[in-house]
């Protein structure tokens, strides 16, 4: 059984994958003055990360339920650190991306052992709990990534090693100490679990995933900055090629009797195949909501790192009260906790509209604190629960796929909210100007957010 050290340190591994997808936003403009890297090879450094996060999810929770979910969460931990130096010690932009693509790999091994461990070593109430406290590790984890970016390039002491760029390097090489003691923890707390039914690799499924991911997501973060060239408009095309062509293989694999990449079987538990629409949605709105924000704070607004990043810490606060408040409501009211939650998130977002289309002049985080904060009381009595019931009827032995599909579904839904609402504020800028186009793009959020609590009408309404 998963005991609290061994839950403190799945979750561990769950929080430094995100964390690490935002702890950059506002550390770009920094990485950008140090290695004269441009916008284009600047979102490769985002956007490199979360492809290769993406694309390599699922088969790392395949890999987990044959080799063993302990084995893989310290290969990934191990490869995450690793990786980590190697960003924080690049030479040259073209490196950093390189290396976040490495880290983005080491990242997609670890993740999916985190909630199949929790699925296959907890039961009962105690995997409710334990649910519930990834999902809080989920959201937290987002925006604390960048809070502590923030932090980190704003208070990283000028060094004779790495003179000015100390600041945005050390948001890289602050995950190796911790990386080390998630090792030592790893080793020693968590059990180790395997399916008992182990599946070979479902080669073309994992092709043809990867293609899918890659022919949707690069387009949409490259294409703008690269000038909309001719190979993202062929590349945007061919996906829905690609997906199509997924699901034939899929469904071929499932009927010769072979275990498919993504089992049919799994998207016909109800609990799931209507958790994660809504996940997907959310998703969206977040990923693009933090990069924007970080975006328009520093750009717009003219806030340092720290300013920027702090000026998120009350949507964490209130994140974390409505998590530790979830699960006692979830008892008593159900499914609509996320219906809740979903209305209180929109009146969050249209305050934050209103605020800045009114107080832009002389907004500073105090004056945003209010809508965030509102804001981030919804996104808390949402994302836990979802995560619940996704994973609510899946089964154990299963738990591993079950895993790297949530967290597939999630990690590229983060990534495309980057894509697309960050994409339409940066082309908006030029046109309307920064305060306009933040409003805009948060009315875009406020319809994601209108489009989770109508679906959210349909879960199911008891939450086990």
């Amino acid at each position: 059984m998963l005991g609290p050290l061994g839950l403190f340190t799945v979750l561990l591994g769950a929080a430094l994958p995100l964390i690490d997808f935002f702890i950059v936003n506002v550390a770009l403009a920094t990485i950008d003055r140090d290695l004269d890297a441009g916008t284009a090879l600047l979102e490769l450094v985002v956007a490199g990360y979360g492809l290769a996060y993406a694309v390599l999810l699922v088969i790392g929770g395949r890999l987990g339920d044959t080799m063993g979910r302990r084995r893989l969460f310290l290969i990934g931990m191990a490869a995450f650190g690793l990786t980590s130096l190697a960003c924080g010690l690049a030479p040259d932009a073209w490196s950093l991306v390189g290396a976040r693509v490495a880290q983005g790999a080491a990242a997609a091994l670890m993740l999916p052992q985190v909630l199949a461990t929790i699925q296959a070593a907890t039961r009962g109430p105690r995997r409710a709990r334990a649910m519930s406290l990834y999902g809080a590790t989920a959201g937290l984890s987002m925006v604390t990534g960048q809070i502590l970016g923030g932090a980190l390039v704003a208070a990283a002491p000028m060094s004779s090693v790495f003179g000015e760029s100390a600041g945005w390097r050390s948001v890289f090489l602050v995950n190796v100490p911790v990386a080390m003691v998630g090792l030592a923890l790893a080793a020693r707390a968590i059990p180790e679990t395997r399916s008992d039914r182990p599946a070979p690799v479902d080669v073309p499924g994992t092709l043809l995933l990867a293609l899918s991911l890659v022919t949707l997501l690069a387009p949409l973060t490259e294409g703008r900055a690269a000038g909309w060239p001719w190979w993202a408009w062929v590349s945007l095309g061919l996906f829905p090629f690609a997906v199509y062509s997924f699901f034939l293989v899929e469904r071929r694999a499932d009927r010769l009797g072979r275990v498919p990449l993504v089992p049919p079987g799994l998207l016909r538990l109800e609990s799931l195949r209507r958790g994660l629409a809504l996940v997907v949605p959310f998703s969206i709105g977040y990923g693009g909501f933090l990069f924007v924000i970080a975006v328009a704070l520093q750009q717009g607004l003219r806030l340092g790192p720290a300013a920027a990043g702090f000026s998120l810490v009350p949507m964490a606060l209130t994140f974390f009260a409505a998590s530790l408040a979830g699960p006692r409501l979830v008892r008593r009211y159900g499914a609509r906790v996320v219906t809740a939650g979903g209305l209180i998130q929109a009146v969050g977002v249209v305050v934050l509209a209103l605020t800045v289309h009114y107080a832009w002049q002389d907004l500073g985080p105090w004056g945003l604190s209010p809508g965030i904060a509102i804001a981030g009381l919804g996104q808390g009595f949402q994302l836990p629960v979802l995560f619940r019931i996704v994973l609510s009827d899946v089964p154990p032995q299963k738990a591993g796929v079950g895993g790297g599909v949530l967290t597939t579904a999630q990690q590229a839904a983060l990534a495309l909210g980057v894509a697309t609402l960050g994409t339409l504020f940066l082309a908006l800028v030029p046109v309307l100007g920064m305060r306009d186009a933040l409003v805009v793009t948060l009315l875009v959020q406020l319809a994601a957010v209108a489009l989770t609590v109508g679906l959210s009408l349909r879960l199911p309404r008891t939450v086990t």
